[in-house]
């Protein structure tokens, strides 16, 4: 039945891409799954991690796997939160096969991890950026993440960030109107600034 699944899903996600010129970050992939023609994914409770992390995870699952099989006829799939996008290899580094984010694909194509108690995904979520053997978010996707937060580049102070963030999350809140879609948004965008100023420190 999960294979099956997946299978739909395969197709949906290349056409989703294929149709996306610049590409598409997760949260709106997961969006146009849900609506037709498709119909692959039910409602969802984006604040809920428990919840989210089963589709976080089989949708990463298929993007490994369309991967590979894009390498082969010569295209390259960008992966991250922030942007899922297809390229020709003649227009990247690299032969389109995984390298420095080997250690995150090896785990999404492991379907024993679909299923995990709410620490360990809580540990998961909070350390996503990390299975990329410390290279982390690049520049577009930091820019992209700091432009999620309200900022027009990346800011200088990490605190900067914080406060931008804490902001724009009680905006968001469902209680004052806001959408809870908007609040993983927010969440994701944080995380991937959060790893850039990590790495800041470490390097200095």
């Amino acid at each position: 039945m999960l294979e099956q699944q997946i299978q739909h899903l395969l197709v949906a996600v290349e056409h989703e891409l294929r149709s996306s010129t610049f590409g598409i970050d997760e949260l709106n992939l997961i969006k146009k799954l849900q609506k037709p023609p498709w119909g692959l994914i039910g409602e969802l409770e984006f604040h809920d991690t428990q919840k989210l992390y089963p589709v976080h995870f089989l949708l990463f699952h298929v993007v490994y796997r369309l991967r590979d099989t894009l390498a082969q006829a010569g295209e390259n799939l960008t992966i991250s939160p922030m942007r899922i996008s297809i390229e020709r290899q003649d227009t990247v580094a690299g032969n389109g096969m995984p390298g420095s984010v080997d250690s995150l694909r090896h785990f999404y194509l492991d379907l024993s991890q679909y299923e995990l108690p709410e620490d360990a995904i809580n540990k998961m979520m909070d350390n996503f950026w990390a299975g990329y053997q410390g290279s982390g978010p690049g520049r577009p996707e930091t820019l992209q993440a700091a432009k999620v937060l309200g900022f027009d580049s990346v800011p200088d102070c990490f605190l900067t960030v914080k406060q931008a963030f804490r902001r724009a999350v009680m905006q968001a809140h469902p209680d004052r109107g806001g959408e809870t879609e908007a609040i993983q948004s927010l969440n994701e965008a944080f995380a991937v600034l959060k790893t850039h100023f990590s790495q800041m420190m470490e390097q200095s």
